[in-house]
């Protein structure tokens, strides 16, 4: 640990005074049980080490004021603390690295506002983002951040990872439908978070823009305890297509051609390649098994008016097969992506070779990259986990997906991932190594091509958090400053993002 002093854990003193704050000693639980439930996500973990990553005790605030003064008290006795929201970010950002305590937001789950008029519905951190609309269906209406956590992930989990969303390209993602925030930073000062001084306003020139600042951030500038979130009607209709094709190039030329048609409905254009189709051939998850020539599978999908989405499918199905795309057909179109969430439903899980299904944890490697260097980044990360998993054995190669904001920015690059089983039971000290070290060989792969490590689930820990100041250069020691002046003790989710370097 570098520069800054930790208390080795959360003495009796300091539960008093949590429990003083709080006020209810349900809300205050130091037991093994509720601290190993919360110590990690879905992602790769090290199960054999699982007690190094216990929080010492969590608490369950249901106020910003409740929130504030318990980050008072860490800071004051420099406690680490770790916010929490759904604990499906498949980073480690909600693992605790250090101990000290938890903040899980699960109870700050109000609806405080719904305003038709200018188009907002602000929250508490801890609602649930299928339930959020599950309540707005009533006013025909929707906040459309769609994640593939979605029926599990909360508002503030969102905003802290500042992840993807798979309605990015007709909506945009988080960080562009957050409009306001209340933000309790490391020192326990609550701030509000926003364009100009306006809660509801989504854009200002007046000073610096703090918003994108705290979005992303993994916990480790603060703790959002109330947001106001854009509101957009509800799709009067929506339509899915997906596209099999017998090369790869030209599924990933038809990419193209879909991202650049320039139509505003569409919502969502996904590419899957060869190993992913040969993963799911042998996976329970929500595909219909293609034949082997099928080496690629192009799915888009629309949403909008029924005036605007109906002629405009009849373009996007003239585009799907001008590169010899074969229509899958209407139930497999429609049912694939309605079931585009379902792999949180059982997240610990895998195939082996054989098709048996084992406890295996998912890791989502994704990184931020042009369009231009598709091809070439595959190649290379399939031979870096195809190296790995002949030597171990542990490790599987569940293929590759690449994910595009065109239209919403047709501009932008593409979320490109290459899903990774691991078979957790079988981990120690070198096998963690060995795929900490896989890892980084891929993250590396993507700044060698000009990208960046993430486009979603954030760089948070050993085997990318160490290439943060690589790929921020010469804008990093302004990113520590920040840091250090925000966060005078490192508090706030230390060891993450190579941050302790602004303590050195």
């Amino acid at each position: 640990m570098r520069g800054v002093a930790f208390k080795s854990a959360v003495d009796d003193h300091v539960l008093d005074e949590l429990r003083a704050i709080i006020g209810d000693d349900a809300r205050v639980r130091p037991d093994q049980s509720s601290r190993a439930f919360r110590s990690r996500v879905p992602a790769p973990f090290p199960v054999h080490r699982w007690a190094d990553h216990f929080p010492d005790v969590v608490i369950l605030p249901k106020t910003a004021v409740e929130v504030s003064e318990v980050v008072k008290l860490a800071n004051r006795h420099r406690i680490p603390i770790v916010p929490r929201a759904g604990g499906t970010g498949l980073s480690d950002g909600a693992v605790p690295l250090r101990g000290g305590i938890m903040i899980d937001c699960k109870l700050m789950n109000q609806i405080h506002e719904i305003d038709l008029v200018d188009r907002t519905v602000t929250v508490g951190p801890g609602i649930n983002m299928l339930k959020l609309n599950e309540e707005l269906r009533k006013y025909g209406v929707i906040y459309p951040d769609d994640p593939a956590s979605y029926p599990c992930s909360l508002v503030g989990g969102r905003i802290g990872t500042g992840g993807w969303s798979l309605l990015g390209a007709r909506y945009g993602h988080t960080r562009d439908l957050v409009i306001s925030m209340e933000v309790v930073l490391p020192t326990g000062e609550i701030v509000e978070i926003s364009e100009g001084g306006g809660r509801k306003l989504r854009k200002s020139s007046t000073g610096l823009t703090l918003k994108q600042l705290f979005t992303g951030h993994q916990g480790t500038l603060g703790i959002t305890t109330q947001a106001t979130l854009e509101l957009v009607p509800r799709p009067e209709t929506e339509f899915a297509a997906f596209f099999a094709f017998d090369d790869y190039m030209k599924a990933y030329e038809t990419v193209g051609v879909l991202t650049r048609c320039g139509l505003a409905t569409l919502a969502g254009v996904v590419l899957f390649d060869e190993w992913k189709i040969a993963y799911l051939r042998r996976d329970d998850e929500a595909y219909i098994p293609q034949p082997e020539s099928v080496k690629a599978v192009v799915a888009v999908a629309m949403y909008g008016r029924r005036l605007e989405v109906e002629p405009a499918s009849r373009e996007i199905m003239r585009l799907g097969r001008s590169r010899g795309g074969r229509y899958l057909g209407d139930e497999i179109s429609a049912g694939d992506w309605a079931s585009r969430h379902d792999r949180y439903a059982t997240p610990l899980h895998g195939r082996d070779l054989d098709g048996q299904a084992v406890i295996m944890s998912w890791h989502c490697e994704d990184a931020a990259l042009n369009y231009s260097v598709l091809p070439q980044v595959r190649e290379e990360w399939h031979a870096i986990v195809a190296r790995y998993r002949e030597r171990y054995g542990i490790f599987d190669d569940w293929g590759m997906f690449a994910y595009t904001s065109g239209p919403h920015k047709p501009w932008a690059d593409y979320l490109v991932e290459i899903d990774v089983g691991i078979w957790e039971q079988k981990l120690d000290d070198e096998t963690w190594a060995a795929w900490v070290s896989c890892k980084r060989e891929i993250a590396e792969v993507s700044l060698r091509y000009g990208g960046s490590i993430t486009a979603c689930h954030g760089a948070t820990r050993e085997g990318d958090a160490e290439l943060v100041p690589q790929e921020l250069g010469s804008a990093w020691p302004v990113v520590k400053a920040i840091k250090r002046a925000l966060d005078p003790n490192n508090v706030m989710n230390p060891g993450k993002q190579s941050l302790d370097e602004a303590y050195e």
